[in-house]
């Protein structure tokens, strides 16, 4: 590309309940604000005077800054007509890994190139699966339900290294929290489209395989996002295919599962407990059964987002894709408008 300045708009989002950011607190973690974007470029002094930022939030300003925008850093945007109200736009980049929220992705115009902040949330992700995986083997899902009953019962647990954790997505979630369970000595079983191996993992099969391996799993691991390939994949006759002694967790997205399924079993007993970070939509109502379903934890969509690197991490990102932007190489993290991820 030439050494023109680079147009840049940023679409910030005012916390709005069932929207991005789905609490008050979430607006100031992913707010990228002019301090924020200066303190990270401060890295890439190639990129100095090379890019004009408008820092905006909402539509309040989006139209007519679009006009002459080259590159668009968002979670979300109006759609409608975007290719006559943004006609000079070459690149869409996403602050979050899931873009279910973007689908169906017909709207994208021809030639603009759309990229996630996949790989963004590992290190943080893998402590968080670490940390659930060990509760659940460890009862502690149960143990918080007989507090709240005043209840005090010995659950005992051993080693989780004589288990199977059956891990479903092993891209930067799945991955990053089979690297933190591996050393432990579970035996793991990776689920992807290709069966390729994985770090960390004993074997690896294909998604068309999962009913075989969901027998085995004393722990099963969902980290995988919502397209319309994986929307009900768990659903109730995949859930009755775990042992009643299984727990889950779930950090992809609420429609990968059925919840009103999962909630019956876990108020049956035929699921020893779960923990969901996920959910449709957030927050979730205050009325919502899941509050007080026995053995389950709730968490507040935190799995993968950390409250104080996650714009600084966002725009180490993007601005390593603006190098390459800039010189005409591929960008990182390409989205496949037809897989939706």
């Amino acid at each position: 590309m030439s050494a023109r300045t680079v147009k840049v708009h940023i679409k910030n989002n005012r916390w709005a309940e069932g929207s991005f950011p789905n609490t008050p607190e979430g607006e100031e973690v992913f707010t990228i604000t002019r301090e924020r974007f200066d303190a990270a470029l401060a890295a890439y002094p190639s990129l100095a005077g090379r890019m004009e930022v408008f820092i905006d939030w909402d539509e309040d300003n989006f139209a007519s800054s679009m006009a002459d925008t080259d590159v668009l850093l968002t979670w979300n945007l109006p759609t409608d007509g975007l290719a006559d109200i943004a006609k000079q736009l070459k690149w869409i980049h996403c602050i979050g890994a899931g873009v279910e929220h973007m689908l169906p992705m017909d709207w994208l115009p021809q030639g603009v190139a759309l990229t996630n902040n996949k790989g963004v949330h590992a290190d943080k992700a893998g402590e968080y699966g670490l940390m659930a995986v060990l509760m659940l083997h460890n009862n502690m899902p149960a143990i918080l339900t007989n507090q709240r009953a005043h209840k005090f019962e010995s659950l005992y647990s051993t080693p989780i290294a004589s288990s199977t954790i059956v891990v479903v997505g092993t891209g930067s979630l799945g991955g990053a929290a089979i690297t933190k369970l591996a050393p432990l000595g579970p035996h793991i079983i990776g689920v992807n489209r290709h069966g390729g191996p994985v770090d960390g993992c004993s074997e690896v099969v294909t998604i068309s395989q999962l009913d075989q391996v969901l027998p085995k799993a004393d722990y099963l691991y969902l980290a995988v996002p919502d397209t319309p390939e994986t929307t009900g994949l768990m659903n109730r006759a995949r859930l009755d295919l775990l042992k009643p002694t299984c727990g889950i967790v779930n950090v992809g997205r609420e429609p990968v599962m059925d919840y009103d399924a999962l909630r019956e079993k876990l108020e049956a007993g035929t699921l020893a407990g779960a923990v969901l970070d996920v959910f449709s939509p957030e927050p979730i109502d205050a009325a919502s059964p899941l509050w007080d379903t026995p053995n389950l934890v709730v968490t507040p969509h935190v799995s993968a987002d950390d409250g104080d690197s996650y714009v600084p991490l966002t725009l180490d990102l993007f601005f390593r894709n603006m190098e390459r932007f800039l010189s005409g190489e591929a960008l990182l993290n390409p989205v496949r408008p037809d897989l939706g991820y």
